[in-house]
């Protein structure tokens, strides 16, 4: 991803040095303003006056020197303008000075989480259904953040206005996060179907996807929040249904291919017994059957095996030749 970042490249000087200068310089001109009045009220007009109008030029410079102070944590940085111009980022950890007569503005480099609600697409099918994304993401470049995107709209604040504190410039950046994690969701779901239902093909649905839909998830996300300066860090689905309309009867259809599945499985194993009984009657020679009552007997093992409810036992009290 292309950057116009750049490190800053104004005077920085030491922000506890530059505070006992000021600190000096404001009590000197106070104290300028008070030798002048003195010596004014002592018809000493020439000094005095000097001294008044040096003591308020100097209280009226520190006052604009106090306004060049600026403090950064960890993972915070300041966007520093020249009468418009962009003049770089400022990032160094501390207490700092720097020319007043920059305009800067604070962001915030550290990781966001961004719980999406559940919004309803149509998967490949069309089928409606529910998806919801979490989304872990950061400031990577501080230039495009402020002026690549119109975040000054985004904002939701009077006028539109962000400001300059951190907390409504990152607000904005969310607000534009959450516009693109939702299209980039509704993007990926359109491409996959929820389920295969029928298990007849291999495809890669939405429910058994995993971490291939995930990562495409996040590649579209990161193609779609570059623009932003913005690094995906994970991205992915943490809620999935059908929608509540149709929901209902998709349990209905997983329920049948459930109960045909285990029926499928019953009679393979109860044929595979009645196989096994016939053969082992057979080799031990412990009665011999005719294909009538091989048969019956096969109908017989069949209901029993195959039944839902549990066999009858009958007594037979006659013969096998009856």
């Amino acid at each position: 991803m292309e950057t116009k970042e750049r490190i800053f490249e104004g005077r920085v000087f030491n922000g506890f040095v530059m505070l006992f200068t000021n600190i000096l310089l404001t009590l000197l001109s106070i104290a300028g303003i008070v030798y002048g009045i003195v010596l004014l009220d002592a018809d000493v007009d020439a000094l005095g006056g000097w001294l008044l109008a040096g003591g308020f030029v100097l209280l009226i410079t520190t006052i604009i020197l106090w306004c060049g102070f600026l403090m950064l944590e960890p993972n915070e940085a300041r966007v520093a303008t020249w009468f418009g111009k962009y003049a770089g980022t400022f990032s160094d950890t501390g207490y700092f000075w720097i020319n007043p007569f920059y305009s800067t503005k604070k962001l915030s480099l550290r990781a966001r989480n961004l719980d999406a609600e559940p919004i309803k697409v149509n998967d490949k099918v069309g089928n409606p259904v529910m998806i919801g994304l979490v989304l872990v993401w950061k400031l990577k470049d501080t230039y495009k953040a402020l002026f690549e995107v119109d975040s000054q709209t985004m904002a939701g604040g009077p006028q539109g206005q962000i400001g300059t504190d951190v907390k409504s410039i990152m607000k904005a950046l969310e607000s534009f996060v959450r516009v693109q994690s939702d299209a980039a969701l509704r993007q990926v779901a359109g491409q996959y179907a929820y389920d295969d239902e029928d298990n007849r093909t291999n495809e890669l649905t939405l429910r058994s996807g995993g971490e291939e839909i995930n990562e495409q998830l996040e590649q579209k996300l990161d193609e779609r929040l570059a623009l932003a300066g913005i690094e995906v860090v994970e991205a992915r689905i943490n809620y999935l249904a059908y929608a509540p309309e149709i929901a209902a009867v998709m349990l209905r259809r997983q329920q049948a291919s459930a109960i045909i599945t285990a029926r499928e499985k019953i009679v393979e194993g109860a044929v595979s017994m009645v196989k096994m009984a016939l053969d082992k009657l057979s080799s031990e020679q412990i009665v011999e059957l005719d294909d009538d009552k091989k048969a019956a007997m096969v109908s017989n093992l069949l209901v029993v095996l195959c039944g839902d409810d549990s066999a009858q036992p009958v007594v037979n009290t006659g013969t096998l030749n009856h």
